[in-house]
């Protein structure tokens, strides 16, 4: 095992100050490496450093484009959130080549916290794509589809998610409320509501919902 694999081992055993000696020794044998720059980045960027991570990652795109250090930049612009600047670097990324199930699923979720979520869809569809086992992606595209009134699409989106993990609550209180604002079924709604509040007693929305359709009763 090298310096470069040993201090990759070290940053995902969370040996940071480890990790941190080996990439600053590759700095210092070859400074004109991007790598090490990255990777020292990422040791930065785990431990919050954001800062100094964003310096290391700059630094490296100075001696080569890569599309790793504008994921990382992205990572750190929507940890802040600052959404459009994030999705600029992630969409950076992805022309670069880095196509990956993540770099979908990071720009479509920019879109959506920027509530455009015609844009979100397709970034978010395609990292279902790539991973249909993704449950947290499968659900944010069924939320992207919920706030782009593709109610239907998002309703068998939703569905999948509680068939992969039946604890998952907020999948059932999302299909409640499109059986209640979209269909008009609020009789339906009520066992999926019941559900989330059986996992989790206090889901607020789920709670609310309940109540709702208990005042529609009276």
């Amino acid at each position: 095992m090298d310096k470069f694999e040993k201090g990759l081992e070290a940053l995902r055993q969370k040996q940071f100050d480890e990790a941190l000696r080996l990439f600053n020794e590759l700095i210092e044998k070859d400074p004109q490496d991007p790598l090490g720059y990255i990777h020292f980045g990422d040791v930065l960027l785990a431990v919050g450093e954001y800062t100094r991570a964003q310096n290391f990652y700059i630094k490296a795109l100075q001696l080569k484009e890569l599309p790793a250090p504008y994921y990382s930049l992205g990572t750190i612009q929507y940890k802040e959130g600052r959404y459009e600047e994030a999705a600029g670097f992630f969409e950076k990324a992805l022309r670069l080549g880095m196509k990956d199930k993540d770099t979908y699923f990071m720009l479509g979720m920019c879109f959506l916290l920027m509530n455009n979520p015609r844009f979100a869809i397709p970034y978010l569809q395609r990292s279902v794509e790539l991973d249909p086992m993704d449950i947290d992606a499968k659900f944010q595209f069924g939320l992207a589809l919920v706030k782009a009134n593709l109610h239907k699409e998002a309703l068998q989106y939703f569905q999948q998610v509680i068939d992969h993990d039946p604890n998952h609550a907020d999948a059932y209180y999302n299909i409640g409320a499109i059986y209640v604002d979209y269909y008009h079924q609020p009789e339906k709604a009520i066992s999926f509501f019941e559900k989330a509040l059986a996992i989790q007693p206090d889901h607020l929305l789920a709670g609310y919902g309940m109540k709702m359709i208990s005042a529609l009763d009276k």
